[in-house]
């Protein structure tokens, strides 16, 4: 059956609102310089009409790419131009990007310091593929990479450059604890996304005829033992100790356990530190190496520089990539050298060797470390989650405000859908993805997730600023206010409270 393509959403017209002081001081450690970063809504470039040619580009891209692509469905746009936050489209307007190539953009678009580190290989002469021989350009994105490990971890590691993905690198950890153990069989959980390769949907949640044992992830909103809290975390720690040490429970001792720190595709669910302690010593007691893919979580971007620090647990492997390639395709696993027991060969890749992305990598890496980045996205991820709960109190449709650092979630509900034993409302994919629409419409570009895709996720980059962070709060405030009129023509009088035009955001 045919698919057919959404209409491309028009933001309302553009608002005066004076434009910020362009920052020129070299001591401000995050990049404010970008003049293109505008938070005036719906700004359009002065550049003419351009929609016949926008609409030609996108009906080709209907017409010749396949029913698999997915962002450009609800994300009808065309890029032409990027810097910092914003994206300019090809009929000239700009958008907020929230969502920042997934996370991979930890500085956002075409940042300074990334293509200054790309031209600089491009003018050296140096090759641009090389297999996996040594250069002194992965020499510096090794050693750049090892000085944010934690240090437990990079004083006995070894480091695997796998295919460009994510998934790729999934599949590396997944071959290399089965190789190392001799045993074949896997711990993951529910809500898990791990890439779209083979074995990483068979340790993701949406798996449906695997030889993974599936284990309950502790969440506070949808507790999938009703409780939540330290008690719901509590009791999925006790049936992953009672599946591995019940002799009739079926699951014999595992290669390994895959787990996220923070569920991100699942829904922007943060792990409990002590669950997650947990893991660990559940894991290490039982010769279980265990795995934790920080492929969207890492360089920064829940607040540490590795979702792992928050709770100082150290993995026997990392899996590796998005940020790590500075905007360009890498992806690596970084792991304890007892379990290095490849052959020769035994996972290899053509394009393992990309020097621009580790180029890229360093420099990112570097600048995150060296300004504090991380530390930053910690201190505005709660300013913003803070005004998204206060944003909540006046919208029953919100159900759940959730995340670490700069990887926030917005959980949308239908409040007048629960039934009288429900513990919460269910989840309303249909409201969020009108949210989705309407937060286009004015310039913003963010994502859905979650098991029923009604979590709006807001994926910012570390360098977003406070005055930005407004501007983005105050455009989803009015996008939600929108969807929610349109989804509840009538609400009850006590219902009728709207989030203020100007949302208040994050200050220094």
């Amino acid at each position: 059956m045919a698919v057919t393509e959404p209409a491309p959403a028009v933001p309302p017209a553009a608002r005066t609102q004076t434009r910020p002081t362009d920052r020129t001081d070299r001591t401000d450690r995050v990049d404010r310089s970008d003049r293109s970063d505008r938070v005036d809504r719906g700004d359009r470039a002065d550049r003419g009409d351009k929609g016949g040619e926008y609409e030609g580009i996108l009906r080709r891209q209907s017409q010749r790419e396949s029913a698999a692509r997915t962002y450009a469905r609800s994300l009808p746009i065309v890029p032409v131009r990027a810097r910092g936050l914003t994206i300019e489209g090809a009929d000239g307007r700009r958008y907020l990007d929230c969502l920042s190539g997934a996370g991979t953009l930890a500085l956002g678009h075409n940042h300074p310091v990334v293509l200054e580190a790309i031209r600089k290989v491009l003018d050296s002469g140096a090759p641009l593929h090389v297999l996996d021989l040594a250069t002194p350009v992965k020499d510096a994105f090794t050693s750049e990479l090892f000085a944010t490990l934690p240090g437990r971890l990079a004083d006995d590691a070894r480091i695997q450059f796998c295919g460009p993905a994510g998934t790729d690198a999934v599949e590396a950890a997944l071959k290399l604890v089965r190789t190392a153990t001799g045993r074949s069989g896997l711990l993951a959980f529910t809500g898990a996304y791990h890439g779209m390769t083979a074995g990483a949907l068979d340790a993701s949640g949406g798996a449906t005829d695997v030889r993974v044992t599936r284990l309950p992830y502790p969440q506070q909103y949808r507790c999938p033992f009703g409780v939540g809290g330290e008690r719901g975390a509590e009791l999925a720690a006790r049936w992953t100790e009672n599946l591995l040490d019940d002799p009739k429970s079926g699951v014999t001792t595992p290669a390994g356990m895959i787990v996220e720190a923070v569920q991100g595709e699942g829904g922007v669910i943060p792990a409990p530190d002590d669950w997650m302690r947990r893991m660990r010593r559940i894991t290490a007691d039982r010769s279980v190496p265990l795995i934790v893919d920080e492929v969207q979580t890492g360089v920064g971007r829940t607040g540490a520089f590795w979702a792992v620090e928050h709770s100082g647990v150290v993995p026997d492997v990392m899996v590796l990539s998005k940020a790590i390639g500075g905007s360009l395709p890498l992806a690596v696993i970084v792991y304890r050298s007892g379990l290095d027991a490849w052959e020769p060969g035994a996972h290899a890749g053509t394009f393992r060797g990309n020097q621009l992305a580790m180029a890229a990598g360093t420099a990112t890496l570097a600048y995150v470390r060296e300004n504090g980045l991380a530390e930053r996205a910690g201190t505005l991820g709660a300013r913003i989650l803070a005004s998204l709960q206060g944003l909540a109190a006046a919208h029953p449709c919100v159900g759940d405000v959730r995340g670490r650092g700069l990887m926030i979630g917005v959980e949308l509900v239908d409040p007048e859908a629960a039934g009288p034993d429900d513990p919460v409302p269910p989840p309303a994919p249909a409201l969020a993805l009108a949210v989705q629409q309407q937060c286009l419409a004015r310039g913003l570009i963010v994502e859905l997730g979650g098991r029923h895709s009604a979590v709006v996720r807001l994926l910012p980059p570390l360098t977003l600023t406070d005055e930005q962070a407004t501007a983005v709060l105050d455009r989803f405030a009015d996008a939600l206010a929108a969807a929610e009129r349109a989804h509840t023509p009538h609400p009850p009088a006590s219902r009728r409270a709207t989030a203020p035009r100007n949302a208040p955001g994050p200050s220094h």
